[in-house]
């Protein structure tokens, strides 16, 4: 059955009409033009899909979209602002994180989510809150130091 949803993406609400069952991946890349989640297993346990939701890391690839109404969603895109690269993302990019960067916008968002509750954690934290999100590129040691790398900085700390 078909419904209109009215969503807040990224501080914007949208107005969608699509099935009630609809997973909310589909709504932001196929209907939104929001393509930085990412389709990876369809069953919630590689983290490519990966949104905030009122500040938690939340699987989208899934999830009815209906159950987003009301809340407060945070796409990978959605970290940035005033064209300035949320410290996360500078970071990726200073230790050089991604190499394929098909589970990036995931692991953006575990590490937005978990750096907000733990603004100062060890490698070992990093590497638990992460854990949920594949990576099979091997470019976990990156990952890891950019993650801390954004905490210092977050904290305001010369990096």
């Amino acid at each position: 059955m078909s419904g209109q949803f009215t969503l807040n993406i990224n501080g914007r609400d949208h107005c969608v009409d699509v099935p009630s069952d609809m997973p909310l991946l589909d709504v932001l890349r196929n209907h939104l033009g929001l393509k930085g989640s990412r389709y990876g297993c369809g069953l919630e346990q590689c983290g490519a899909c990966m949104v905030l939701v009122d500040g938690e890391a939340t699987y989208s690839c899934s999830r009815e979209v209906g159950t987003f109404v009301g809340k407060r969603i945070t796409t990978v895109e959605g970290l940035a602002s005033d064209g300035k690269l949320h410290p996360l993302q500078q970071a990726f990019l200073d230790e050089q994180a991604g190499q394929c960067g098909y589970c990036l916008s995931g692991i953006l968002i575990a590490s937005k989510a978990f750096l907000d509750r733990n603004p100062n954690p060890t490698r070992a934290e990093v590497a638990a809150a992460l854990d949920a999100n594949l990576c099979r590129c091997g470019s976990h040691p990156r990952i890891l130091r950019a993650v801390l790398r954004a905490a210092a900085a977050m904290r305001g700390e010369v990096v």
